[in-house]
């Protein structure tokens, strides 16, 4: 048996893929900025689900209030003197109070999606956030 110097023969230890060193040259704000950008739009799109979640509450508030407002004024208007218009005005109160009863279901259910929209965006910020801190902390790490 043989003994050989292997250190210098270089054809036995080729790597298939030689590795390629790190470019740090961009700075690490590059380093997952495609995630960092998607939380943010993410963060903005959470944001803005909240402003017109508010908003379609707000307006389906003030379509029942309309309404409400309306059978008001019409039984202001009329004067029922037999049994079947008082059975109407009936009717109509009722009416009116299962819009009060929709719109504290509206009030309700749209507190509920905004709290859960609010959660998702604390979410989406702390993720953020701990991104972003990370990225700073390899490149003060690196500047070292």
């Amino acid at each position: 048996m043989e003994i050989k110097d292997i250190s210098k023969d270089s054809s036995i230890f080729k790597p298939e893929k030689a590795e390629k060193p790190w470019n740090t040259s961009g700075g690490f704000e590059l380093l997952g900025k495609e995630k960092i950008e998607s939380l943010k739009n993410e963060i903005t799109g959470i944001e803005e689900m909240i402003r017109e979640r508010e908003r379609l509450s707000q307006a389906v508030f003030n379509e029942a209030d309309k309404i409400k407002i309306e059978i008001n004024n019409f039984l202001r208007e009329v004067h029922p003197t037999d049994i079947e218009g008082n059975r109407d005005k009936i009717t109509l109160k009722q009416k009116q109070v299962e819009l009060a009863e929709f719109q504290l279901k509206e009030k309700i259910s749209c507190w509920q999606d905004s709290a859960k929209l609010k959660q998702e965006l604390r979410e989406a910020k702390k993720e953020l956030a701990g991104r972003q801190s990370r990225i700073e902390m390899l490149g003060r790490i690196l500047e070292e």
